[in-house]
């Protein structure tokens, strides 16, 4: 399920903005303010921010330059400023949209679609890596017209991987994602499920590779 991150001290707006995302589906996580945001960033997975600009402690724009420096995922900046001056700041530090209170809440769905189709974030059941079709409803992987079954947490890890190229997952948060918080194994559960990844593809196609990032964890990088 696609998560979106709302960043406004406004309750007022938080619960109009949670209230129409719920009703398109979206998973919604709120903070008050720039830098509950970042404790969440790194604590749960966004998949786009959509970011008051005057905010106490961190403002809008200090969020958005961080999230461009750790982060690959489109951010709509929502403000009661629409000078160009303030736009042009906004775009500056990174980022994607710019939307002015008051706003209609059908527009900003239309903008998140519209940035989540850009970014390649994946909310359709088929992620495609090339000639590797990932098929998250009937579980299994066409890769190059030849269908392979793969056990349930290889499939998940891959797709989890596949759903954010070039993206790095620490071994952590790949746990969290695949296994659940609740978890009592070791991380290097992870480490074993993707050294099988690996021999499943190897000589079957090079539509993507899985890296690994050392100290930190994985990613996975579709050749282009």
């Amino acid at each position: 399920m696609v998560s979106i991150l709302i960043v406004d001290d406004d309750s007022n707006i938080r619960e109009l903005v949670k209230h129409h995302l719920q009703l398109e589906g979206y998973m919604v996580v709120e903070a008050i303010d720039g830098e509950q945001a970042s404790f969440i960033l790194g604590q749960k997975q966004i998949h786009l921010a959509i970011v008051d600009v005057m905010m106490p402690n961190k403002d809008g724009y200090q969020l958005c330059q961080e999230i461009r420096k750790h982060y690959d995922f489109p951010v709509i900046l929502l403000t009661a400023k629409d000078q160009l001056v303030d736009k042009e700041k906004g775009f500056s530090v990174g980022t994607d949209d710019y939307l002015t209170k008051p706003f209609e809440p059908k527009e900003l769905i239309f903008r998140i679609k519209a940035l989540l189709r850009r970014y390649q974030i994946v909310s359709s059941e088929k992620i495609k890596l090339n000639g590797t079709v990932i098929d998250r409803k009937s579980y299994e992987v066409l890769c190059n017209g030849n269908l392979l079954m793969l056990p349930m947490k290889e499939f998940e890890l891959l797709s989890q991987l596949g759903s954010f190229p070039n993206r790095i997952f620490s071994r952590e948060e790949l746990i969290n994602l695949i296994w659940g918080s609740d978890y009592e194994g070791d991380d290097r559960t992870v480490d074993v499920h993707i050294k099988r990844l690996r021999e499943r593809f190897l000589n079957k196609t090079d539509d993507f590779s899985i890296k690994t990032v050392r100290g930190v964890g994985y990613k996975l990088e579709v050749k282009k």
